[in-house]
């Protein structure tokens, strides 16, 4: 690895273990509808008000609960009606997960499009996990689509620190340094925002293909999504043998299986991948 490279990995790993690494912080229509959610007293109408208060987010909310994977008998034509099919728990954890694409964005013209194409991976690794965790598993939905949401989130302080100190380095040596720290500032992001124990492995552990768990979880899902995202593409994970990765026995699923060709499943995946874009 070139000198830049190492000096950048040094640098971020010295402000991880020193607390000093600077993290980003949840956007406040975020951190507003966890408080919501976390509230026992609070109601959908509490819920729909603070929504309501971005109209992008509202309008998001909305399509999501018209597209084919929630669309029932009757459209959906305001926020508190999408709300209410949608429950409180699921539109509470969609908010939270949709509010933080306003942070995948920066100045310079290089890292934007980097951070633009980790949300989107972001989107479509969620929208995959929210389509096996509602078949496969008894893992609530709307976590695992968050689970997929913020896996890459670890991605973020890494670009900020290339884009802050204009350091000039090679995409190859970028992706290599990313690889390398992103998990572990990953999770202490969460840790910091205080997300539930059961996300904060999520960045740590999806790739880590030897992990053994008694039962699925969400870095299982996040995983196997991962997997499905780049299946039958050049992606050096598709070299490898799927049938030893355990996770895929944990969700019941076949390693051997291309979910893109299965007609129903494919479709399912894409709605959901799309419904986040």
């Amino acid at each position: 690895m070139s000198n830049i490279a190492e000096t950048i990995k040094a640098d971020l790993t010295a402000a991880i273990e020193n607390d000093k690494l600077i993290l980003p912080t949840l956007p406040e229509a975020a951190l507003q509808v966890r408080e919501i959610a976390e509230s026992e007293d609070s109601t959908i109408g509490d819920l729909v008000k603070v929504i309501s208060n971005d109209t992008a987010l509202s309008a998001r909310i909305i399509r999501v609960c018209n597209s084919p994977l929630f669309r029932g008998n009757r459209a959906i034509e305001n926020l508190n009606m999408a709300v209410s099919r949608l429950g409180m728990t699921y539109t509470s954890s969609l908010a939270m997960g949709l509010a933080m694409q306003q942070m995948f964005q920066a100045t310079s013209d290089m890292i934007d499009k980097r951070l633009r194409a980790t949300w989107q991976t972001s989107t479509e690794v969620a929208g995959i996990c929210h389509v096996l965790a509602q078949h496969y598993t008894k893992l609530k939905p709307d976590q695992a689509t968050l689970a997929g949401l913020v896996h890459l989130i670890g991605v973020l302080p890494i670009l900020r620190y290339v884009e802050d100190e204009d350091v000039q380095i090679s995409s190859d040596m970028l992706d290599k340094v990313i690889e390398h720290l992103h998990p572990r500032i990953g999770a202490a992001i969460l840790k910091r925002w205080d997300f539930p124990k059961h996300l904060q492995n999520v960045p740590l552990e999806y790739a880590d293909f030897l992990r053994k768990q008694p039962s699925a979880d969400y870095a299982d899902l996040v995983m196997v999504a991962n997997l499905q995202l780049v299946a039958g593409s050049q992606h050096p994970w598709t070299e490898m043998d799927w049938s030893a990765i355990s996770a895929f026995d944990r969700l019941g699923l076949d390693p051997n299986i291309d979910m893109s060709e299965e007609e129903d499943l494919n479709a399912e995946m894409e709605a959901a991948m799309a419904l986040l874009q």
